[in-house]
């Protein structure tokens, strides 16, 4: 059973940064789908990045692109998104995800298996 525990979110002024960690443990498949997802009340949870643990090749979504940066230590099983240039409309719960198996550029929600418990990220204009 794979466990993912994210850090403490924060809040932020419009134009800052914030990086979110998720320990990671339990991994029993040799290569995973690791992604960060969010969301915000009465809208479904959206794929923000995605990372496979072998390739290390990332995914990132439109609203995201060049500001978020999803990254990976194996070593220490842990899972960051290091979030630049923040905007109001970031403001979310954030939540890491693990999925066992390949096409890691899908993210959709119910792609991915495994859930931490969330952590909320608000950003103020």
């Amino acid at each position: 059973q794979v466990q993912l525990v994210e850090s403490k979110g924060d809040s932020v002024q419009a134009g800052g940064s914030l990086r979110l960690s998720c320990a990671v443990s339990g991994y029993t498949h040799s290569s995973y789908c690791m992604g960060w997802f969010r969301q915000t009340p009465g809208k479904e949870r959206e794929g923000v990045a995605s990372i496979h643990t072998g390739s290390g090749i990332p995914t990132y979504a439109d609203s995201v692109k060049g500001r978020f940066t999803i990254s990976q230590d194996n070593a220490n099983n842990t899972l960051y998104l290091q979030m630049n240039s923040l905007r109001p409309e970031d403001t979310a719960m954030y939540y890491c995800a693990a999925t066992p198996g390949g096409n890691c550029w899908d993210l959709r929600e119910y792609k991915y298996k495994y859930w931490g418990q969330g952590t909320q990220v608000t950003v103020s204009s």
